[in-house]
């Protein structure tokens, strides 16, 4: 069977060219502005210009909401650099374990770049695909607040860099400034609050085509078991190997593998305890990928494994099946163990925190995709490949929302935050000094961050 990357890569290699042929065949009507070439267009004009006309009332109510999700995002936006930026900072794991540069644009192929196997792939097909899908209804949102509000709209357009394009919606820029603020405000934040509604409108697409199109094949689990030691009792290698992943350390007589750079951690701060992996079956086997079949019993639960764990004895042989994403099925030939009185597989899951934003969003995803739940396309490989297309726009609708409305100069944000603090104050030249603070308080984080991801590869 031929790899999707194969097609994939064909279609990026005659996009471009297409992209080319249209860029020569109009180069009278393109301009260039920095690294990009604009294409003005009037596509859209009388579509955003019949909608501000025909709900004019709606629109003028929407603009209170529509202000609010703006000043909300910019809320959650500060709160999720600034945290982001301290954990980044002062983790001694956190850049290492993710070694994506702080700075880098959403590419196609990005995942397998940089080996982010937590991540499904991204096509250049979901690149363009949902490109349009977050583009166009965040440049008509800016021109139809623009256009209710009497702003008039220059053009519309198509950027190109290569074959990476972007869209726009061009207003007349003494229009905007003669505005008042609040129908600035209501213009600055239109993008993003489409972006909400196509991230709503997509994740409610998703949970539909979920439930139709995947059923329960297996049981997840993400680490094997654990157990705290007294790090004063374990018994330690003369030489701890800093080099490897796992050594073989002893307590009570007992077997366990640790991360030598833990451990080392572990002694220099003088901490009381160490956390290690138990000797189980399943770490003696390196058991991955997700339980289907236990001892030829298929399990789509920790229940259903459980019970099946359950009606054998320790020491007794059985088989288990696993299923890598993309990968045939692998069979492991083990012996269970005894752990306090009972039969020991030795899987264990870890769940993400509960706590905060993330925690609530995964609460909400787990109602609909148990994380425990290993699932399977009734559609085989398109299914697999329409449901990521949906992760990914949803997850990029989102990001796209929230770095939008950040208090910094080239994004919507900024001219939204100094208008803000305008208001507030009463003055612009308070305005524009918050702005210019605002704007460098956030360029400083992202240098400390970029400072830090280069110190990883020294």
């Amino acid at each position: 069977m031929v790899s999707l990357y194969v097609y994939d890569i064909a279609f990026l290699v005659l996009f471009t060219l297409a992209v080319v042929i249209f860029l020569y065949t109009r180069k009278s009507n393109l301009k260039r502005e920095g690294i990009l070439y604009l294409y003005r267009t009037s596509i859209g004009l009388k579509f955003i210009e019949w909608t501000s006309k025909k709900f004019p009332k709606t629109l003028k109510a929407l603009q209170y909401v529509v202000i609010l999700s703006g000043y909300t995002l910019m809320i959650l936006v500060v709160w999720l650099i600034g945290k982001l930026g301290y954990d980044y900072i002062t983790s001694p794991y956190l850049a290492e374990a993710v070694k994506v540069p702080v700075i880098l644009p959403l590419i196609p192929y990005l995942p397998e770049l940089f080996n982010l196997d937590f991540l499904p792939p991204f096509y250049f097909t979901y690149w363009i695909v949902i490109i349009a899908i977050i583009a166009i209804p965040h440049e008509f949102a800016h021109g139809i607040f623009a256009r209710l509000n009497k702003i008039r709209i220059k053009s519309t357009g198509f950027g190109f860099l290569g074959p990476f394009l972007a869209a726009f919606v061009e207003q007349d820029e003494k229009d905007m400034v003669k505005a008042k603020k609040f129908p600035q405000l209501s213009l600055l934040a239109a993008g993003t609050f489409a972006n909400v509604l196509t991230a709503i409108f997509f994740a409610i697409l998703l949970w539909i085509f979920f439930i139709t199109a995947f059923v329960p094949a297996g049981v997840n689990f993400n680490t094997y078991a654990t157990s705290v030691l007294p790090a004063s009792d374990v018994e330690l290698p003369s030489d701890l190997q800093l080099d490897k992943e796992l050594i073989e350390i002893t307590y009570q007589g007992q077997t366990y593998f640790a991360n030598p750079a833990l451990i080392q951690q572990t002694l220099d701060n003088e901490l009381t305890h160490l956390f290690a992996f138990d000797n189980s079956p399943a770490y003696q086997a390196q058991l991955k990928g997700s339980i289907t079949t236990f001892n030829g019993v298929p399990v789509t639960s920790f229940q259903e494994l459980s019970e099946e764990i359950g009606k054998y004895s320790p020491g007794d042989s059985v088989t288990i099946t696993t299923e890598l994403e993309n990968e045939n099925p692998i069979s492991y030939d083990l012996e269970l163990a005894e752990r306090d009185g009972q039969t020991f597989l030795g899987t264990r899951v870890i769940p993400p925190s509960s706590k905060g934003i993330m925690g609530t969003l995964y609460s909400w995803v787990s109602e609909i995709k148990d994380p425990l739940t290993y699932y399977k396309s009734s559609l085989g490989d398109f299914g697999i490949f329409i449901y990521d297309l949906l992760w990914w726009t949803i997850l990029i609708s989102i990001s796209v929302a929230l770095i939008n409305m950040l208090p910094l100069g080239i994004f919507d944000g900024g001219r939204f935050f100094l208008l803000t603090i305008w208001g507030l104050t009463g003055s612009q030249k308070i305005g524009e000094k918050a702005f210019k603070i605002s704007t460098i308080l956030i360029l400083l984080l992202i240098a400390a961050m970029m400072v830090k991801w280069v110190t990883i590869f020294f």
